[in-house]
């Protein structure tokens, strides 16, 4: 009879230690702060997103008046951009941007937000079919938010690669209209060709497809027989690419 009451009583006693560690599969939390998002960030690093996600989240709920806090918030929303749930992400930045708008870190915010829609660009794997016969809305939201990234924060050490992805977006953007211009030549739908190349070059003006959208709207405006309209594409050609081959051809063509 004894022995049972012992092995009942060192039964109870292992579970109100367990109980006593928190509930299981929690880490093991330090006292600081800091060295909380040390190991948030150590588990992130190694892919333990859940781990990562627990030390976060606990910095964030208990220590809320800390900064360690507000870094915590970022991570958070890093660990969201890693699992590739990347409007989740988006969320989390722009919130902290709203709650946050003077941290020393809210253009790192801003930037991390534009970039997330650069991370949903149709994918170029070579068995596909390009990304300009695609969807293209994720191009043309990271496009509006890396200009208003530059527009907002120009000095920002970011500044310079958030101008890379513009100038990716425009271009991608461009060759998207050159495509369905495309598209519509090959049916002969001339006046369609001409609305998506002046689109073009009107909206992604110094792309590498500015060349060819122009000689091809010049090419829409003959088969339209519109002379003037013609003449004056060749014209654009001699004022956007001066001094360039492009321009060269186009003068021979204005002078024929």
């Amino acid at each position: 009879m004894r022995s049972a009451v012992l092995v009942l009583t060192a039964l109870l006693m292992s579970s109100c230690a367990a109980l006593s560690a928190g509930p299981a599969g929690e880490p093991d939390y330090a006292t600081q702060a800091a060295e909380n998002l040390a190991l948030g960030e150590a588990a992130l690093e190694d892919k333990d997103f859940l781990k990562a996600e627990k030390y976060f989240d606990h910095v964030r709920t208990k220590f809320p008046y800390l900064e360690a806090a507000r870094e915590a918030e970022l991570k958070l929303a890093d660990l969201d951009f890693a699992r590739e749930m990347y409007p989740e992400a988006r969320d989390k930045f722009d919130s902290f941007i709203k709650l946050h708008p003077t941290h020393p870190k809210v253009d790192y915010a801003a930037y991390r937000a534009a970039l997330s829609y650069v991370e949903e660009f149709p994918s170029e794997f070579f068995a596909l079919p390009p990304s300009y016969e695609k969807e293209q809305k994720p191009m043309y939201d990271a496009l509006r938010a890396m200009n208003g990234f530059l527009r907002q924060y120009p000095d920002s050490q970011y500044a310079k690669d958030a101008k890379v992805h513009a100038d990716d977006a425009r271009q991608r953007l461009a060759r998207h209209e050159l495509y369905v211009a495309s598209f519509y030549a090959k049916r002969e739908r001339w006046k369609a060709v001409v609305q998506r190349l002046e689109g073009l070059l009107k909206d992604y003006p110094g792309t590498p497809q500015e060349e060819e959208a122009l000689f091809n709207l010049h090419d829409a405006y003959v088969k339209l027989n519109d002379t003037e309209r013609a003449q004056n594409t060749l014209r654009e050609v001699l004022k956007r690419l001066p001094g360039t081959p492009a321009a060269q051809r186009a003068q021979k063509m204005l002078g024929s």
